[in-house]
């Protein structure tokens, strides 16, 4: 018994190919060689699966033969010497498993690969007289059909809408119409990764909102939240469909019949939804609202109404940040029922069955973040913009400016490392360099100006071109106005260092930027700006007299080609908020999550990185300024000046169960 198969390396094949390897093992019959087409370019990488398959078992190895081909070519591109030899051979089973699903491509990808390419592999199946061509069709040749679609069920006028829709269609049609050999057909559902590892080759499908999930995580899990009903979906591990398909294909007496290969029982895109985020740790869907009259509207006519040019921007501008591909909104709900009784007929008795997502969903999220979250390219991101340049990161000694300026080294940047304290400073830098990292470290105190003059003439003496200023330095005060009415001194104290020395700083580098047309200015701002919690008065004035200066001055330079950006960064675990005690069963962000804030900020230029409260915070304020100002003095009743604020010191100072249980709710403010 000898296989022939396209696609071996695919997300299917790679779990189809071991099980025909075990086979024997499990005493079912030989299985023979399998014969696998890879295009001469990916050799290499077919000997890469060779040796995952082999695991140094040479007697496996020898059955695994590449076949250098290609999908695009007559007879799949296979010269006359290596036909003869599979012809003599004999194929017993030829599983076409080579397609192209994206819901992103176009016509021509779609038509080349999934339609020229079984017409190919249907021609060489005829070539060989191989005992049986296996091809995997999708559920996608459905269309946009609604109620009931059986296996028996092929062409019923169904809408095509989508060019993967269309063209796998036509290429069942082929197999159907113009195959000569024994044939079967199996439509999977949509195939996430493998049920007991996660592994999946790339994130399409139901993938595309775990990065929504995960920023939602960010926001309390009991948060209720309400949206429209999206419909059914059908939903099965890459596992189950290669298990299905190799025990369908070696039951006797199957030929010229249709499988599908789904789960039994759709299941409402909101509860998928919902099963991912509970293993997100995201609030989860708990009101789905009733589209009612706008069900009755067309479907065409709904799709057009949302490709109308407005709609369409509005719509990518929203999903562009989420990672969504505006394409595939309007393929979430599968309007059709699949019957599976044909398919679960050929698999009884054999235990192969479709597992509940919930058993698992966290193994597909467990693989998620550890192998296809999009941040894990952002390390190399920030690499690629930020390597060779001179950054200069102040407050750097500690905290936010440490982490941030490790960061910043360990990317390829040269760091200028600006704080009061030399002996932290210095070994910050020290740190860099033991880590192949390049820094120089300046002491000043940004609040004094003279400092701040000599800091400028130093560095502009050694470092003529300082690419990127990150503002990080700052002070901030946590007290009362009842208890602040003899001490002007706080609000001078945040003035002069988060105010004036800041653009002090900036204006002795932005002259150079400017003639350059060329450079990046990031201050670190504070959630208080946007949520002017109670007890900030002179850091969050001082703070918001920055980011105003800032809003000014940035629409005169940006047509020299120089950036601001403006973070108002949530709350940070740093010795900053030490003194507070009530801090410390306050939920909060590392040091390294603010400096990764930054860097992304660096990498991508934005005029503003905001958390989703503080910019509920701001809108909120703007809108019902009273209704604010009574949530924030319930606040200021919560949350008493601390024992640092008095004047005093307080070992037994900490958080009450009902101040931490507001400080959850409002997650990164600083009460």
């Amino acid at each position: 018994m000898a296989y022939f198969i396209t696609g071996a390396t695919g997300f299917i094949g790679s779990s189809l190919v071991p099980l025909l390897l075990e086979r024997t093992a499990r005493g079912r019959g030989s299985a023979g060689e399998i014969h696998m087409l890879v295009r001469e370019s990916s050799l290499a990488r077919m000997q890469e699966r060779i040796d995952s398959w082999a695991a140094g078992r040479p007697r496996v190895r020898a059955r695994l033969r590449p076949v250098v081909g290609d999908l695009h070519e007559p007879l799949l591109g296979i010269g006359e010497e290596a036909l003869v030899a599979l012809r003599e051979l004999g194929i017993s089973h030829f599983f076409h498993l080579a397609a192209v699903y994206d819901m992103k491509a176009g016509d021509e990808v779609n038509q080349l690969a999934n339609v020229e390419g079984t017409h190919h592999a249907i021609e060489l199946a005829q070539a060989l007289g191989a005992g049986v061509l296996h091809h995997v069709s999708s559920v996608a040749v459905a269309g946009g059909h609604r109620g009931l679609y059986t296996e028996e069920m092929f062409d019923v006028g169904q809408p095509l809408e989508h060019p993967y829709h269309r063209t796998k269609f036509e290429a069942e049609r082929l197999v159907r119409d113009t195959a000569t050999v024994p044939w079967r057909i199996y439509r999977p559902a949509i195939v996430v990764g493998d049920s007991r590892t996660g592994r999946i080759d790339k994130a399409d499908g139901p993938y595309y909102f775990l990065p929504l999930l995960k920023r939602a995580a960010q926001l309390p899990e009991w948060l209720p939240l309400a949206g429209p009903e999206l419909g059914h979906t059908n939903i099965v591990p890459v596992d189950f469909v290669a298990a299905a398909l190799d025990h369908i294909a070696h039951q006797p007496g199957l030929d010229g019949q249709t499988f599908h290969l789904c789960e039994p029982h759709p299941a409402r895109v909101a509860d998928v939804l919902n099963t991912l985020a509970e293993v997100a740790g995201a609030p989860r869907l708990g009101v789905t609202i009733d589209p009612g009259p706008l069900a009755a509207v067309p479907r065409g006519l709904a799709r057009a109404a949302m490709a109308l040019p407005g709609a369409s921007s509005a719509r990518r501008a929203l999903l562009a940040p989420l990672g969504i591909p505006d394409e595939i909104l309007a393929y979430i709900d599968m309007p059709a029922v699949f019957d599976t009784a044909r398919a679960q007929a050929a698999l009884a008795g054999s235990g192969i069955t479709v597992p509940p997502l919930s058993s698992y969903a966290g193994v597909l999220w467990e693989y998620w973040l550890e192998h296809l979250d999009p941040e894990l390219t952002r390390h190399a991101s920030v690499a690629s913009a930020v390597a060779g340049k001179t950054i200069l990161v102040t407050g750097a000694s500690s905290g936010i400016g440490r982490a941030t300026a490790l960061l910043l080294a360990r990317c390829g940047a040269t760091v200028l490392l600006v704080a009061r304290g030399a002996e932290q400073l210095e070994q910050t830098r020290q740190e860099i360099l033991a880590e192949g990292g390049s820094a120089h470290a300046y002491t000043a105190d940004l609040a004094d100006p003279d400092s701040v003059d000599a800091l400028l003439e130093r560095l502009l003496s050694e470092h003529p071109q300082i690419d990127v200023l990150v503002n990080n330095a700052g002070r901030s005060i946590r007290r009362s106005v009842a208890l602040s009415y003899d001490r002007f001194h706080d609000f001078e104290r945040t003035i002069a260092l988060n105010y004036l020395g800041t653009i002090r700083l900036i204006m002795g580098l932005l002259p150079g930027m400017r003639e350059r047309r060329s450079g990046h200015i990031v201050n670190v701002s504070s959630i208080g700006v946007q949520t002017n919690p109670p007890r900030f008065s002179a850091y969050v004035a001082s703070k918001s007299a920055l980011d105003a200066w800032t809003r000014v001055v940035s629409s005169e330079c940006i047509a020299d080609d120089v950036h601001f950006t403006t973070i108002h960064m949530p709350l940070v675990k740093t010795p900053m908020i030490a003194p507070t005690k009530l801090y410390d069963r306050f939920p909060t962000i590392s040091a390294e999550q603010a400096a990764e804030m930054i860097a992304e900020a660096i990498r991508t230029r934005p005029k503003t990185v905001s958390t989703k409260l503080g910019t509920v915070g701001e809108v909120s304020y703007a809108l019902f300024p009273k209704l604010v100002d009574q949530v924030l003095s319930a606040a200021y009743r919560v949350f008493p000046d601390s024992a640092a604020a008095r004047g005093q010191r307080d070992p037994a100072e900490h958080a009450s169960a009902q101040q931490a249980l507001f400080a959850r709710l409002t997650r990164g403010v600083h009460w």
